[in-house]
């Protein structure tokens, strides 16, 4: 009965296979559940209090709602959906809707717009809007989209390991390791997680992603427990230590369960925002978080349909209506729950990468998110420096793809390029995607050949116009 409903075998894989792959995705994205309460737990709102209403911030009671919210959302993907996919809190629309959003306004305010986008992307997927604008797009943009995400990804795996970093002056944003210089325990575990990696890879080892994790995991608490290196930034002191872990330092806890609180749950304000800033101004931070949603899921959910063999010869992705069906109800389901909009996670590519083919990896990412939101301190003790090489061979499997775009013809060569340059480079998925959609209109446009370009990327590359000049238009209209 489990293989017929997700159809396991007829897509190639077994049910060993996907619980495998649904583990090292939740391995790969757990880091959420300890960086969502610092991104969102450690700002305060426009009346000065920290989430969940205290006048001191209560990262446990965030950890717990974060986790449950991916957890449930993870697994509805894969019963409803049956792909590949694991859902949490979104990188980037967290810190927009902490930094940009609830400065101007309660949290629950805030969480109220976060709802709205997510009720609204929701109606554009039932009236079938969203699914026409993903099979609009030329299939070697599709396939662009898919190998700038592999990009970015790989450099999210570079930069959270430490290997690559912020210069914070200079001619150039980022340099090898500390300025230049590759120093530290962490980045020789991140090194020997690489390379080990890469030789289970090589040697056809069907578990390399996660024994690869598992193993670097036990190096480094053998090497935290010997010589005491510590975190790389001290909250507490405010110190920094180029040479220390990143996000987790990997010491057995304490204890490996505690208790969760759940009590963040329901605190949203549907239409509070609109007494406290001008409906202008609402409706354009509606419009960047949809946005942001409506493009950051097309490509992920592109980019794993490729590396999972799982589209057709359009680039099209079977039951694409059901994937993003789910990924709007996680966007209201994680202001609902205030913990910022929940979206689908790129990293599920690493689940993939070690075999996983079908919703039951999502289901077991799930469960384990669901596990996690008691056993948070055992999730704790894995440090980026142990994940991230699970991101770096990801991003080499999602690249391989870039022999399917015709260089010769620029009115595809120079958009797919641009779609794969911006993603990494400006650390934004939906930059890419949106200058990919709009120089290929524009060229197609001057090549004389409007004909081939679907009307639906006309309005969609002047809804990214509006995206892209909008913070002057923020300015116009005060």
């Amino acid at each position: 009965m489990l293989d017929s409903y997700f159809k396991i075998s007829q897509r190639g894989s077994t049910v060993v296979q996907e619980v495998r792959g649904g583990v090292v995705t939740f391995f790969t994205m757990a880091y959420i559940v300890a960086l969502n309460p610092l991104i969102i737990g450690l700002a305060k709102d426009g009346e000065g209090k920290f989430l969940g209403g205290g006048d001191a911030p209560n990262l446990a009671l965030v950890a717990a709602a974060t986790a449950l919210v991916a957890g449930v959302m993870s697994i509805l993907m894969g019963a409803v959906a049956n792909f590949p996919l694991a859902l949490a809190t979104g990188l980037g629309l967290n810190t927009f809707v902490a930094v940009g959003i609830a400065s101007q306004m309660t949290w629950a305010d805030a969480m109220g717009l976060v709802v709205l986008e997510g009720l609204i992307i929701t109606v554009l997927v039932l009236t079938g809007f969203r699914v026409a604008v993903f099979k609009a797009v030329p299939t070697q943009l599709k396939v662009a989209i898919s190998v700038g995400i592999g990009l970015f990804i790989a450099l999210i795996g570079l930069v959270d390991a430490g290997f690559v970093r912020r210069t914070g002056s200079g001619p150039v944003p980022v340099t090898l390791g500390d300025g230049g210089t590759l120093v530290g325990w962490p980045i020789i575990v991140f090194a020997f997680g690489l390379i080990l990696t890469i030789g289970l890879m090589v040697r056809k080892i069907k578990a390399a992603i996660l024994i690869g994790i598992v193993v670097s995991t036990i190096a480094a608490i053998a090497i935290e427990s010997s010589f005491k290196i510590g975190p790389n930034f001290d909250g507490a002191t405010g110190t920094v230590n180029p040479k220390g872990w990143g996000l987790n330092v990997p010491a057995m806890p304490d204890s490996v369960v505690a208790t969760p609180d759940f009590g963040l749950l329901g605190q949203f304000n549907l239409f509070g925002s609109f007494e406290k800033i001008s409906l202008v101004s609402a409706l354009l931070i509606i419009f960047s978080l949809l946005l942001a949603d409506f493009f950051d899921t097309m490509g992920t959910m592109t980019a794993i349909g490729q590396e999972s063999g799982l589209v057709d010869r359009d680039g099209n992705v079977p039951g694409a209506e059901r994937i993003l069906l789910v990924d709007s109800l996680a966007a209201a389901a994680g202001g609902a729950a205030g913990v910022s909009s929940n979206t689908s996670y790129i990293e599920s590519a690493a689940g993939v990468g070690e075999g996983a083919r079908t919703g039951l990896a999502s289901i077991v990412t799930g469960i384990c998110f669901l596990l996690t939101t008691f056993l948070a301190p055992l999730v704790a003790i894995i440090p980026y420096e142990a994940a991230t090489p699970a991101l770096i061979i990801v991003g080499f499997l999602m690249m391989t793809g870039i022999k399917q775009i015709d260089w010769d013809d620029l009115g595809i060569a120079i958009p797919a390029f641009l779609t794969i340059i911006l993603m990494p480079f400006t650390y934004n998925i939906s930059v890419g995607i949106g200058a990919g959609f709009v120089t290929y209109v524009v060229i197609r446009f001057i090549q004389g050949r409007k004909s081939e370009i679907h009307p639906l990327l006309f309005l969609v590359s002047g809804l990214f116009m509006v995206y892209f000049l909008a913070s002057p238009i923020n300015s116009w209209v005060g």
